[in-house]
């Protein structure tokens, strides 16, 4: 008997073209026309209710099954980075320091594949397939915007459940599949702190308000207060990524500036967060008899995996593929998704598939984001299959 995995295999050239397609021609952001249109192509001649974002280049598309039944959401992210690539692939990125370096290609073009595999069994299905295609996941909140824009209702009745893959260059061998319950990634928040003194001569900092100093010590006070703040078992990561003072040695600046990326895995310690790095930075600036500003730019919430969705999600990839490739994660990864957001409104689960080519060791090999990342495309009907199959037997229940 043929299975979704044997469809899937036998589709794998043809979507492994339009990965690569998606590939040699990445686009930034929220406005993915050449993306749109590929996926559009991929989709047509489908039985499927189509429609485009009004403010981003979204693609919704909703296949109605034979019979009643609930809806199920299945989500693909489209848009890559500002990175040169540096892979030496045949099918490497044309557009110069743009690159799909986080594998969003695959995402595209595995949630294209198993719209074609639902397609052929729409009239054995009982309920509704949504599939997703989201630009805009890289910082942009494309996600958010979607559901603004009504992905969840667009066939008729809100999901039951949702589901996302998302490959990895350089945490597990090809083909090996891995979630956890609760949180599964971090949120991410930035923190931006100007810091204002009184400039002068630097042979004499007496008769000026040295704001240096001050940001200094701010930074390294902010460390101390993730280890003696904050629970170890929920834990926070403070990372200063920027620092800036001064034009020249001989000259005290009037001000200095500093930003940090903030991750955290509870609503709870993430509020915290907000609060406590404030204090902390206004104590010190009034400490020294300076001023600080302090601004604290909210992202994406905690990626956080409904726990029945998640076993349900294992225990299919285990099904599908031996259990030796469907591994619980023993902890979340402090990396931040926009998926959190439809994840906030619907029971889901995300998943991650390792993409690293065989004979690549996976601790050592580029990592996501990398401009020398490289995804195998042999994990394409792998990933095709487990997003038809969540679909199948989730609607079955």
């Amino acid at each position: 008997m043929t299975t979704v995995w044997d469809e899937a295999a036998g589709i794998a050239g043809e979507i492994t073209e339009l990965r690569h397609d998606i590939h040699r021609e990445p686009e930034i952001g929220l406005d993915l026309p050449k993306t749109q249109a590929k996926v559009l192509t991929a989709l047509d001649g489908l039985p499927l209710q189509v429609s485009t974002g009004r403010s981003l280049s979204s693609v919704t598309a909703v296949l109605r099954g034979g019979g009643p039944g609930p809806t199920v959401l299945l989500r693909g992210d489209m848009d890559a980075l500002p990175v040169r690539e540096a892979t030496g692939v045949g099918y490497a990125s044309r557009i110069d320091g743009v690159m799909h370096a986080c594998g969003h290609d695959l995402h595209t073009a595995m949630l294209a594949g198993a719209a074609r595999l639902l397609s052929a069994r729409q009239a054995d299905l009982a309920g509704n397939v949504i599939f997703m295609f989201q630009p805009g996941e890289e910082g942009e909140g494309g996600a958010e915007i979607m559901i603004g824009e009504g992905v969840l209702d667009a066939a008729g009745t809100r999901p039951v459940a949702a589901y996302g893959l998302h490959v990895m260059s350089d945490r597990d061998r090809a083909g090996t599949f891995s979630t956890r319950p609760g949180p599964m990634m971090a949120a991410v928040d930035t923190l931006h702190v100007t810091v204002r003194g009184r400039g002068g001569h630097a042979s004499r900092p007496h008769a000026s308000a040295d704001p240096i100093p001050a940001a200094c010590e701010m930074v390294t006070a902010l460390q101390t207060m993730v280890t003696r703040r904050f629970d170890i078992f929920d834990p926070v990561v403070i990372t200063v990524g920027t620092f800036h003072a001064g034009t020249v040695s001989n000259v005290i600046p009037d001000e200095a500036t500093f930003e940090a990326t903030v991750r955290s895995f509870s609503a709870a310690a993430r509020k915290r967060l907000e609060v406590e790095s404030a204090g902390v930075v206004q104590a010190i600036a009034r400490g020294h008899g300076l001023e600080a500003d302090v601004r604290w730019d909210p992202s994406y919430p905690v990626t956080v995996n409904n726990a029945t969705e998640a076993a349900f999600a294992q225990a299919c990839a285990a099904d599908l593929f031996g259990g030796e490739r469907a591994a619980t994660m023993a902890h979340p990864v402090p990396g931040a998704e926009d998926f959190s957001y439809v994840l906030q409104e619907v029971p889901g689960a995300f998943v991650f598939l390792g993409a690293c080519p065989d004979g690549v060791d996976p601790s050592t090999a580029p990592s996501n984001h990398s401009a020398r990342a490289v995804f195998d495309d042999q994990v394409l009907a792998d990933g095709m299959t487990l997003l038809t199959e969540l679909a199948l037997r989730r609607l079955a229940l």
